[in-house]
């Protein structure tokens, strides 16, 4: 029986479609390599899902900021090998949320460690067991992370732990430890997973939080990202990590409206897939 040209054109439009999809949902395996690393610093915010995981390479240096959820630590390792990683210099795990050290014990297992840091936070679940577990098989230290902190990835670079501020608080989100990497004049704030109170006691503690790029804190909840607080760092660029159609409804409606008012570029794990910025130390481009 011969078909329809109106059944054919329905069929390539179906077929247009479910392609759309497959891309927009993560099957795209495409993993950005090759980058120029020469007199400029890159940093990838990488695409884990409902999760958090950023890797900051600079003067032939490694620092890597949580690990992701565990479901995307095999897409981690290979994200990391093919650009070239064998040693991670600095690892860091905000804190012990599954979302945030989900791959940790894989990429300890994987790569040459330098220095491992972490707050003084436990928790009682499977990947916080195997992440001391195979910081012990390495006989790798675990330093506590802690304000004015910093970690060596250079010339024309610093980098600065900014909290936690307080071994009392009350919700694990906020024992997140908060760095500012600044790379010449390029300047960028990392919040974790810290919510409002933490961003008040940045505040009150009078650092110097303004910076170009905002890793935006808990996946742009309505918890974190308050006004004084954007307006203080008035980031140039935003970054929220998130899971496409994740559960929690992130990134809150609240929080891109006052990024938005900030006039800040927003980029997302959940529609854009891997970011990637490089900056030269003047001029910060999306590759």
């Amino acid at each position: 029986m011969r078909k329809q040209p109106w059944l054919k054109y329905t069929l390539i439009c179906i077929t247009i479609a479910l392609a759309a999809i497959c891309i927009t949902l993560g099957y795209n395996t495409y993993i950005k390599t090759n980058l120029n690393l020469e007199n400029n610093m890159v940093t990838h915010f990488i695409d884990v899902g409902q999760g958090d995981c950023i890797l900051i390479q600079v003067n032939n240096k490694n620092l890597l900021i949580d690990s992701g959820t565990t479901d995307s630590r095999k897409k981690l390792i290979k994200y990391l090998k093919k650009n070239n990683i064998k040693k991670l210099d600095y690892v860091v795990a905000t804190h012990p949320h599954e979302d945030h050290i989900g791959g940790m014990a894989s990429v300890i297992k994987a790569f040459d460690i330098g220095m491992f840091y972490a707050p003084k936070a436990t928790a009682t679940s499977e990947s916080f067991v195997d992440m001391i577990l195979a910081l012990r098989s390495k006989s790798i230290k675990i330093n506590i992370s802690a304000p004015t902190i910093s970690l060596d990835l250079g010339p024309s670079t610093s980098c600065v732990m900014l909290s936690p501020n307080s071994t009392t608080y009350e919700n694990v989100n906020n024992y997140s430890c908060v760095i500012k990497v600044s790379y010449k004049s390029s300047t960028y704030l990392f919040m974790g997973d810290a919510e409002e109170l933490v961003e008040h006691e940045l505040i009150k503690n009078g650092y110097d939080l303004k910076a170009q790029v905002l890793k935006v804190g808990h996946h742009g909840s309505k918890t974190s990202s308050s006004q004084e607080f954007l307006n203080i760092v008035s980031p140039e660029i935003s970054i929220i990590s998130c899971g496409f159609y994740n559960t929690y409804g992130h990134p809150n409606k609240g929080t891109l409206a006052k990024l938005k008012k900030t006039n800040s570029i927003v980029h997302r794990t959940d529609l854009d897939k891997d970011i990637v910025l490089i900056s030269d130390g003047l001029k910060i481009k999306k590759n």
